[in-house]
């Protein structure tokens, strides 16, 4: 997983521009939050002005300015020593380095490098499906929350129209072998060693011991994939004609997000609490 997203860090293509420039970090969020609009809604990242947020997978960084420029203390990991390198530059280009602490870690062993603290916010956008120890991950998770902390995180939808999409036009109708189809086409570049999908069920078996507040499907991409690589957003002849109340209608059903926020049931966190306080 390293080495795959070492060699083409998330986004990074999102701006002709030349990378690691103002333009280009400007460009690149454009982009982002123009293809994903849902995702301010879903990160609220207002809300954690003064709050202590720990990212998991930040990836060149998008989300972790927004969340500190909005004012937040943002402790940010990913396991692409490339991503971070694009992060820590963007902090910079923007001064915003002395809000966000960056690790390199595997979040499958996240104690191991970020001291354990209590955090306002866990926060992991389309990063866990791709460990391939997920449930280790929320594990880790567990020993940064406290009674108050929040999770909100994203993992792909089992039921979607690109998992359909990629089993009928990528995986030649072979349900059998559907988890290894997701992986290799589930990303911009094909070839992800690991890619799992989840349900509502299943994502609620992962998060065992947490009390799921919401588990909301997002996210359709209606744009033509060469104008979009040329930076042009055509939508595809489907979605031209489509009313924008069938689109979203289409979208909380079959979407490719499953946005789901979650706490710590109340004797969970009141334990992980307690070893909080023993370890500091």
């Amino acid at each position: 997983m390293r080495r795959y997203w070492d060699a083409r860090p998330c986004n990074i293509r999102h701006s002709p521009r030349k990378v690691g420039s103002r333009e280009y970090f400007e460009e690149v969020e454009a982009r982002k939050y123009w293809v994903e609009p849902h995702i301010p809604g879903f990160a609220e990242f207002e809300r954690w002005n003064g709050k202590k947020v720990l990212e998991i997978g930040c990836g060149i960084g998008t989300d972790t300015i927004r969340f500190a420029r909005a004012g937040a203390q943002v402790t940010a990991v990913d396991l692409s020593e490339e991503s971070l390198g694009l992060a820590r530059k963007r902090a910079a280009v923007f001064g915003l380095q002395d809000r966000i602490t960056f690790y390199q870690a595997n979040a499958e062993r996240l104690s191991e490098v970020v001291p354990i603290d209590a955090y306002d916010l866990i926060y992991s956008f389309g990063v866990i499906h791709h460990t391939p120890h997920p449930q280790n991950v929320i594990a880790e998770i567990r020993k940064y929350m406290g009674p108050a902390s929040v999770l909100k995180m994203m993992v792909y939808h089992r039921y979607s129209y690109k998992v359909l999409w990629i089993v009928l036009a990528c995986g030649k109708g072979a349900f059998w072998k559907l988890d290894e189809r997701i992986a290799r086409h589930s990303e911009a570049q094909t070839g992800c060693p690991v890619t799992y999908s989840y349900s509502r069920k299943t994502v609620r078996k992962l998060l065992e011991g947490f009390a799921v507040e919401s588990a909301e499907i997002e996210h359709i991409f209606p744009y033509s994939i060469p104008e979009y690589k040329r930076y042009e957003y055509r939508k595809t002849w489907l979605f031209r004609w489509m009313p924008t109340s069938l689109v979203r209608f289409l979208e909380r059903r079959w979407g490719w997000h499953l946005c789901v926020t979650a706490r710590m049931k109340a004797k969970t966190a009141a334990n992980s609490g307690s070893d909080c306080e023993e370890r500091r």
